[in-house]
């Protein structure tokens, strides 16, 4: 009996370890270049900012993290001479394409900081993922940059309406 055990764990093993590639490959979206704007003492929300590369067509579909009560992938644009900001539901990922997630743009919102976020610090964050009909998550942690870090125009933040 022992022996048949012995003999059927490499067996084993290789679809278990089948299995954990496939789910791997399955979600393949690689976070680059992956940052938190800094926050002054009394500021309750930031942007973290990245750059996502999906191998298959997949959609960002929702953020959390501890340093907030809420992460939300946002849109910023113009509307007429006004920049608006939204939240989105999903963030598309098209296949092989570089999505970036800069100021003034998308974005993720984090809101209700629990801390300030200090130049240096990093920021978890998991993202979470639809590619092929199932949802996974994917860690990354955001380094925190000065405040004035990738600031848009002039003027074009301070005007934004939600």
């Amino acid at each position: 009996m022992q022996a048949r055990f012995l003999a059927a764990l490499p067996a084993a093993a290789a679809a278990v370890l089948a299995a954990l590639c496939s789910g791997a490959a399955f979600a393949q979206v690689d976070v680059s270049n992956a940052w938190a704007r800094g926050t002054v003492p009394a500021q309750t929300a930031t942007g973290v900012f990245m750059t996502l590369h999906a191998h298959e067509t997949a959609k960002l579909v929702g953020v959390s993290t501890p340093a907030a009560a809420t992460a939300e992938v946002h849109e910023m644009k113009m509307d007429g001479n006004v920049m608006r900001m939204r939240a989105v539901g999903a963030l598309d990922l098209p296949r092989m394409q570089d999505v970036e997630l800069k100021p003034g743009g998308y974005h993720v919102m984090l809101m209700g900081l629990k801390a300030p976020l200090k130049k240096g610090d990093t920021v978890p964050l998991t993202l979470r993922i639809e590619q092929g009909g199932k949802v996974i998550e994917e860690k990354v942690d955001a380094e925190v940059r000065d405040l004035g870090a990738g600031a848009p125009a002039a003027g074009a933040h301070g005007d934004h309406k939600h």
